[in-house]
């Protein structure tokens, strides 16, 4: 009876998970590519990190904000990518993963996302002072301030997500199969039987909500910058502007394009495959330009690149 017991237990414990799907066609191609991808976010994101934070020219209030992204892309990309790899060359059949583990991987996610969106909202901010009140820049911006937008940008998530999943958690499930490459919050309350209107309530209020605010605040931030330059005739402020404020936008556009893909194909059952693809991506493509985009668009973090470069070629002429 102790021994039927314990089974039920494990198997209660014990999720299948779908994983990428490969043929033995794509097998090869799909392992090389994601490893490529996952080592280079790796390298582009940590190296972004230890440049800002070993180039004393680059202790800005701009550029200790950007430290936000890459820790979150390195975060995203290795709750995701590091699983995909192990589950592509495990049979399709011996791909599981633990309950625990699964609710794990689901709230880093969230939080990825979500971070994604609050960090791009303080970095926003940060811009808005800096050309709408240049001469109080330094007084507003202050080390306290830079602290409080960043314990905001993951708290928020933190909190949020953390209510999310809570929901989640609290239900019995009588399923025990991920239909997902990937575990995530929709993925888990469809493993129970019982009723899901709360959660189904507040992921949706949740969502709402942070899009609601991301793309607010960002286009009255952005409306407020361009009724500045063009006030000002200030054309080295202006330039600066375009150039600062190009970045983000870039970075913020990727994010939201990536975001509004999956929840599109959420509304045509038939694509299935391509909302899958599509939930992979958003945890790939982001963190993998964003720091090509603030590499070569960000003159001093570009110029920093240009020196340590020149440096090396001349130690080794």
């Amino acid at each position: 009876m102790e021994n039927k017991t314990d089974m039920a237990i494990f198997h209660h414990n014990i999720l299948f998970i779908e994983g990428l799907i490969v043929t033995e066609q794509t097998f090869y191609p799909a392992f090389i590519l994601f490893l490529l991808a996952y080592v280079f976010i790796m390298v582009s994101n940590i190296g972004l990190l230890v440049l800002i934070t070993m180039g004393k020219t680059l202790h800005e209030p701009m550029y200790i904000l950007l430290c936000n992204l890459p820790v979150n892309n390195v975060l995203g990309a290795s709750v995701l990518i590091p699983r995909l790899l192990y589950d592509v060359v495990k049979p399709t059949s011996e791909r599981y993963i633990t309950f625990s583990e699964c609710v794990i991987q689901a709230y880093i996610a969230h939080v990825f996302g979500t971070t994604s969106h609050t960090v791009l909202m303080i970095m926003a901010y940060d811009r808005y002072v800096a050309i709408c009140n240049p001469l109080r820049y330094l007084t507003i911006m202050t080390n306290k301030m830079v602290i409080k937008l960043t314990v905001f940008a993951w708290g928020v998530a933190f909190v949020l997500v953390g209510i999310l999943l809570g929901l989640t958690v609290r239900l019995s499930h009588c399923r025990s199969a991920i239909e997902n490459p990937s575990c995530d919050n929709p993925s888990l309350f469809k493993l129970s039987c019982e009723d899901l209107l709360i959660n189904q309530i507040y992921g949706l209020a949740f969502t709402a909500v942070l899009w609601a605010s991301s793309i607010g605040s960002i286009a009255l931030t952005y409306v407020r910058i361009a009724e500045v330059c063009l006030r000002s005739k200030n054309s080295a402020l202006n330039s600066k502007a375009v150039t600062t404020c190009s970045t983000h936008l870039l970075a913020y556009i990727i994010v939201l394009c990536c975001g509004f893909i999956i929840i599109v194909l959420h509304r045509f059952p038939d694509y299935t495959f391509h909302r899958k693809m599509a939930g992979i991506m958003i945890k790939v493509v982001p963190p993998g330009l964003n720091p090509i985009i603030y590499g070569l668009q960000t003159k001093e973090i570009k110029q920093k690149i240009l020196n340590i470069f020149g440096k090396n070629r001349l130690n080794a002429l």
